[in-house]
């Protein structure tokens, strides 16, 4: 078939509508009724969908770009290291969990319903109290926690110089790794505070649990 210029243009927009996921019956629709009125409606609607969209693919690039980090990260590192970093304050979403129940099957359902599957793709990590770690108890933990992409307010995991261990393997080697970082503290004559935050590093990218990064973080307390 021929179409003159005026006739492919109006074929493009019908084909702009149709990329925009508007349906066959939505585009006939439009074009047996075209009105101005009618067609700013449906752009103000597709542009705020557009807008969504963008958003979306953004975090989506940020978790992708954190995650190619923390890989690249693993990679570098010794089965073991310890060492003192000076990191900057996280926004962070936290919940209550003290893995003492037997129920873990419900967690992850009740993970999506609190936080929401994009802020789970960012990772979950635990956290404990200094005086549970320096007692050796870590039967009962104080919760769960997210990095946060929301407002502003809400807790943060504070600014300051953190003592950081590197575990390579499965869990049950944290409480040897956290011993060897108070010992540490204790060698280089730093005071430790608050709590104790544990971050799984590549576990979407290994095949044996041997392979696993942990990241342990204890903040230093630095006189002011």
């Amino acid at each position: 078939r021929y179409y003159d210029a005026s006739q492919s243009i109006v074929f493009e927009y019908i084909r702009m509508l149709k990329e925009l996921n508007m349906s066959i019956a939505e585009i006939a629709d439009y074009c047996k009724h075209p009105a101005p009125e009618k067609f700013l409606q449906i752009a103000d609607r597709k542009e705020a969908e557009i807008d969504l969209e963008i958003r979306r693919l953004k975090r989506a690039r940020n978790i992708l770009k954190t995650k190619k980090a923390q890989v690249r990260l693993c990679e570098g590192l010794p089965d073991e290291e310890i060492r003192v970093e000076a990191c900057g304050a996280v926004k962070i979403s936290v919940l209550p969990y003290d893995f003492s129940g037997d129920d873990l099957s419900r967690l992850f359902t009740d993970l999506k319903s609190q936080w929401g599957i994009e802020q789970i793709r960012m990772g979950i990590g635990s956290f404990l109290s200094l005086d549970k770690v320096t007692a050796g108890s870590f039967e009962t933990y104080d919760g769960l926690f997210t990095y946060s992409s929301g407002s502003a307010s809400g807790p943060h995991r504070p600014a300051g110089r953190y003592l950081c261990g590197y575990q390579k393997g499965p869990w049950d080697k944290a409480p040897a790794m956290y011993q060897k970082m108070i010992d540490y503290a204790r060698r280089q004559h730093l005071t430790l505070t608050g709590f104790a935050y544990e971050l799984g590093l590549n576990e979407f990218a290994i095949s044996s649990p041997e392979e696993y990064v942990t990241k342990f973080m204890i903040q230093i307390d630095d006189p002011c």
